[in-house]
Parts: structure tokens; sequence; C-alpha cells
């Protein structure tokens, strides 16, 4: 597969994802939800950077977890790029799945990366009776709130395990995780890879 066509899948999945966080942050107060299905919202939340809604915690009044996840998300955006480009020149073909999982998990990476870079600079605070808007900004370089909005609260799950707590919310509603289009494309695309690529790794 060619870079360029890998670079294109790549800007139109980041396009996508930006596209509708803006559209979220600039229409939904925080944990405002739009009901699609019953299964189904779209529900506003924001966190530091972790995937599907986690929180990193503050140390010593500086949120250095925050920091530490940008670079070194920037860093392995960059390593991905570079072994993207390193399978395209092997004189050994690699599948085309393999590049787009691969773009996949670079486009996600990207994605939220670029909430960290520059939301905290462009949009004004969120708040629960307050909808963002382009201005003064709410936070630094790098220090931007990463948008969330798939919620899938399918069922109540009374009498939870322990081990299993981190698939329900407080209402004990499974799958309780909120997350974007750039979680879907990193966790589809790890899947798709391992289920069904993982013999093209092994040289």
């Amino acid at each position: 597969m060619k870079l360029k066509n890998v670079a294109i899948l790549v800007a139109v999945l980041v396009v996508l994802d930006q596209a509708l966080k803006i559209w979220i942050k600039t229409h939904l107060c925080i944990d405002e939800a739009i009901e699609i299905f019953p299964w189904f919202q779209l529900r506003f939340v924001e966190n530091n950077g972790a995937a599907f809604g986690m929180q990193i915690a503050n140390m010593g009044g500086f949120d250095w977890g925050k920091l530490l996840l940008s670079l070194f998300r920037m860093v392995m955006i960059v390593l991905l790029g570079y072994y993207i480009y390193y399978l395209s020149r092997k004189r050994k073909e690699m599948p085309k799945g393999v590049f787009v999982g691969l773009a996949m998990i670079f486009a996600g990476a990207l994605g939220n990366l670029l909430d960290s870079l520059f939301y905290g600079l462009i949009f004004t605070q969120s708040t629960p009776l307050s909808v963002a808007t382009f201005g003064e900004g709410y936070g630094s370089f790098l220090m931007g709130k990463v948008v969330d909005m798939f919620y899938f609260p399918l069922f109540q799950w009374d009498n939870v395990p322990g081990w299993l707590s981190f698939l329900v919310d407080h209402n004990n509603y499974f799958f309780g995780a909120i997350f974007n289009l750039a979680d879907s494309y990193i966790c589809v695309a790890a899947a798709y890879l391992l289920l069904f690529q993982w013999r093209s790794f092994e040289d």
C-alpha cells in the first residue's frame, strides 16, 4: 500500500474525529446527552487524556500525569509513523490490511493528541451550565482535555464483581465507559491486527 494512500486514510479519519469532537464541545454542556437509542447516547465528558474517559491524578498541584501522557503520545506517534514508513520500504510487501490497521492506530493517537495540544488554547471552559466557544483558552499547550461522547448504557448490572467494576458507571450501567472516535480506531485496529494479521509480523 502506498504511503500516499496511508496518509489520505489518516487525514480522513482525523478530520472525522475532530469534526465530531468540535461539534460536541460547541453544542453540549458537560454531561449533557443526546439519546439516539435507549442503549446509545452522545454524552459529553472530558478527561485529561487517558482512554475511555479514565482520569489521571494530579501530582503536587500540577498535572504531571497529563503532561507525561501527552509527551508519551507524541513519541509513540513518531515511532509508529517511522514503522509504517519502514514497512512500506520492505522488499516483502505487507498486506494492505496491515497498513489500514496501523493507519487507524496512528489516526487515533493523533486525534487524541490534537485535543491535548490545542483545545486548551482555542476553547473556553466547558461546564455543566455553559457550552464552550472559540476564544480565550482554558489551559496551556499540551494541557487540553480530550473530548469523549460515545456512551452505551446497554443494561444495568447489579452485584458487579470488583474486578469488572471498570465496565460499569456509577449507576451500574454496562458498558459504563465513555469514549470517542479516536479510541474506537485504536481498539478496532488493534483487535483486527492481533486476530487476522499477526502472521504478517512473524519476521
